[in-house]
């Protein structure tokens, strides 16, 4: 009761501050799709940034220096996929986030614990049950300025810390009623069996393949491509869409097309 007491006077300091000029050029430079949200969302956004890059430890890796501009343009991508989550908590568990400036290497010790990965190495991005996130910084940036390709490694990876709040990584995110995990979990279960066979049977897909490698994959390439190309995702797989629109309570085919980045 005294440390949650606590975290919240911290909270409500932290945000009573100035929202800093710098930051604000790094959410228009590398995180386009701010530039989507209502100025609800945005200032919501700002919030729950700045409470994740105060509450987490950053770690740079092969030589890599996190600098505010790196927090900032993860938290942001980070922190959308909880702007209409009620509450702030999503990431508690989550502690540290490990930052290199290109793909890496998983070092022997890692490939051994039962981690979701991507397919094949060296990697982009990697989530562990409870963090650390371990992500590329050239991949993080490119993600953030080119909202369109259903292709973003923040969203990818913390969508499977959003899953691990059930107690496992495996595609099924805890949702606040038993209706509607009962639905999540009929409708994620038809749409991955789907998937895999217009994997096998080689016919045009909407998301990107590596969906198949598992139920925790689908879910979490499904959240990219709800964030990036939801229009494509409402109009193809219907069922798809509503219940991740149902899990995120955001609709981002209202959003207006974002700008793409000239750098």
């Amino acid at each position: 009761m005294l440390f949650s007491w606590l975290k919240r006077r911290r909270r409500r300091r932290l945000l009573a501050e100035p929202f800093p000029d710098a930051w604000s050029s790094y959410l228009g430079r590398n995180v386009r799709q701010y530039a989507c949200l209502r100025p609800d969302q945005r200032d919501r956004l700002r919030d729950l940034l700045r409470i994740f890059v105060a509450e987490r430890t950053w770690v740079g890796c092969s030589g890599f220096v996190v600098t505010d501009e790196v927090r900032v343009t993860i938290a942001a991508q980070a922190c959308l996929l909880l702007l209409g989550i009620e509450g702030d908590w999503c990431f508690d568990p989550l502690r540290s986030i490990l930052v290199y400036p290109d793909v890496m290497a998983l070092p022997p010790a890692m490939q051994k614990h039962e981690v979701i990965v991507d397919e094949g190495l060296p990697i982009s991005g990697q989530a562990w049950y409870r963090g650390p996130v371990i992500l590329s910084w050239r991949h993080a940036l490119m993600g953030g300025r080119h909202p369109h390709d259903g292709h973003n490694v923040v969203l990818h990876e913390f969508a499977h810390q959003i899953d691990a709040l059930s107690g496992e990584m495996g595609g099924s995110p805890p949702l606040p009623t038993r209706a509607k995990q009962k639905r999540w979990d009929d409708v994620m279960a038809s749409e991955y069996e789907g998937f895999v066979a217009d994997v096998r049977r080689g016919r045009p897909m909407v998301l990107d393949e590596y969906a198949a490698a598992s139920r925790a994959e689908f879910f979490a390439v499904a959240t990219e491509h709800f964030f990036e190309q939801p229009h494509r995702v409402q109009r193809f797989c219907p069922d798809l869409y509503d219940v991740l629109q149902m899990l995120y309570r955001l609709d981002p085919a209202e959003w207006p097309a974002c700008p793409q980045s000239a750098g």
